[in-house]
């Protein structure tokens, strides 16, 4: 098991319930338990509370943001509750920033959480704290960043909650370092990357809507993310096709996007989808780690996958099915109607209620 104290020098990178619950739940279709023993619950304890409902958009901005040292980075972050409350750490994903988070943090924050929201690598005020290090974004790289600011904040152990990259760096954590997991929640379930199946095709209409990842493999594609102008019109555009069903206005992506003008932003997010498909080298600090990924080790914490019907990404009418043998210990799993693929600033209610009943499996 590797040690949580000394990961950082050893790679050279610094130091530093579930269907009970739905019942008057809006957006949830249905859910599907598997592998979570009746009656059993987490250290919380008891039954888990109903969150509240809360319409998207009723909180539009976060307190203070705090800044912290953390490995290679100083990392921005909000962060909302008790400061003894058990922790949930918030992950965002691409084109988005922590303003996902805005209503669900409100609402875990209450229930007694603290709740941890932090900047990815290259997103609004984090920072690297070396202009010599590799603006490298490949998998293991922002989920050691993840391990990099718990051990910051000397937390042992935390809820790990996100969607899209922040779904990704939530479950290799929770893979490759259990101990430092209490529960998951993820969107879209198991999406460690494969870089070897990678290589294979989808069908042309799964293709589609990844249409910017091949942008983005090209110079063109790298060159309109360094362009401020065609980088806001390029991530607004998919944020209309990937959450069909959002009603949101333009200070609403304006607050996220403001966001985007991280200086590594554009590096980062090319390098991101390049190293996916092979087209970009990762660094060798990392290899041990992807050598583990490759194996698409299971998650055996308690978990719960979330699936948006809405979404184009979701596969398999939203069941789970494809991703299902991966989770190994209490789990369930849940199809939200209506919904994109920016599932908690979209349903925050739902996705706080995710949170909450995965703490108590």
């Amino acid at each position: 098991m590797l040690d949580r104290r000394t990961f950082h020098k050893t790679i050279g990178l610094g130091t530093g319930a579930a269907a009970a619950s739905l019942a008057g739940l809006p957006g949830v279709a249905r859910a599907a338990t598997g592998g979570t023993p009746a009656g059993r619950s987490g250290q919380t304890g008891g039954r888990a509370p109903a969150i509240p409902d809360l319409a998207p958009g009723t909180h539009t901005s976060f307190p203070r943001l705090k800044r912290i040292r953390a490995g290679v980075l100083d990392i921005g972050y909000a962060e909302l509750g008790p400061a003894h409350g058990p922790v949930v750490v918030c992950l965002h994903g691409w084109p988005y920033d922590i303003h996902s988070y805005v209503d669900v943090a409100p609402l875990l924050a209450d229930a007694g959480y603290r709740v941890l929201v932090p900047y990815l690598r290259g997103h609004g005020t984090t920072r690297f704290r070396s202009a010599r290090t590799v603006r490298n974004a490949q998998q293991a790289a922002v989920a050691l960043d993840i391990l990099a600011f718990l051990d910051a904040l000397r937390i042992d152990r935390a809820v790990l909650a996100g969607f899209d990259w922040g779904s990704r760096t939530a479950a290799i954590v929770a893979a490759l370092w259990p101990e430092r997991v209490k529960a998951l929640v993820a969107v879209s379930g198991y999406l460690v990357t494969d870089r070897a199946r990678q290589g294979e095709p989808l069908p042309p209409a799964a293709e589609r809507p990844w249409w910017y990842q091949y942008y983005f493999a090209t110079e063109r594609g790298a060159k309109a993310m360094e362009n401020k102008e065609y980088r806001q019109r390029l991530t607004r555009l998919v944020w209309d096709e990937v959450s069909p069903t959002w009603d949101f206005d333009d200070a609403t992506f304006a607050r996220t996007s403001a966001a985007f003008e991280n200086p590594d932003y554009a590096a980062i997010v090319v390098h991101n989808y390049r190293w996916r498909l092979g087209l970009a080298e990762g660094e060798r600090g990392y290899d041990r780690y992807e050598d583990r990924l490759a194996t698409g080790p299971a998650v055996t914490v308690p978990a719960l996958t979330l699936d948006a019907d809405r979404d184009p990404f979701t596969a398999n009418n939203g069941d789970g099915s494809g991703y299902r043998d991966k989770f190994t210990g209490p789990y369930a799993h849940r199809l939200l109607t209506g919904i994109g693929h920016n599932v908690p600033q979209e349903a925050p209610t739902a996705f706080a209620q995710a949170v909450v009943d995965v703490d108590h499996f």
